[in-house]
């Protein structure tokens, strides 16, 4: 079995967060060719206080933060980590934007990529991402929007 400390953020925020919507940080994911994207952003004091340690999150109701992997798909199996090159931007509607500075976690084999933000009380924000896995040349563009709750 693959185990991914992207899988432990995913468990430990379920656990965590039994009273919270799970639309409000349930991991999603999009598929381009060969390769399946999983992302989500959620706010920082979502984290458990030893998580933030470790990662070096500050934990705040006005920050939030990302996170994405990169699998390709290969058949029978559950898909194999990969690195990828990432850049991103996040755009409210007031037309502000604040670029995204992804960093690269490795553990074991996974491979993700987390940035950390700061939001306001129910600030929207379009999520515009380039990312073009190792040994492609043309980047995927995943967007998404999500709301951000800070009270």
């Amino acid at each position: 079995i693959m185990f991914s400390v992207r899988s432990l953020l995913v468990v430990a925020l379920s656990l965590l967060f039994s009273s919270i919507s799970t639309s409000l940080w349930a991991e999603q994911s999009k598929t381009f060719s060969d390769y399946v994207v999983y992302y989500n952003a959620f706010s920082t004091d979502m984290l458990q206080p030893s998580v933030a340690k470790q990662y070096g999150i500050k934990r705040s109701k006005n920050r939030a933060m990302f996170n994405i992997s990169v699998q390709k798909k290969i058949m029978c199996t559950t898909g194999q980590p990969v690195a990828a090159d990432i850049s991103g931007k996040a755009i409210n509607l007031n037309a502000q934007t604040k670029t995204l500075e992804p960093r690269k976690i490795v553990e074991g084999t996974a491979i993700y990529y987390i940035g950390e933000f700061s939001v306001t009380h129910r600030e929207v924000l379009d999520f515009d991402f380039n990312i073009t896995p190792e040994g492609e040349s043309n980047p995927y563009n995943l967007k998404f929007r999500q709301q951000f709750f800070t009270e």
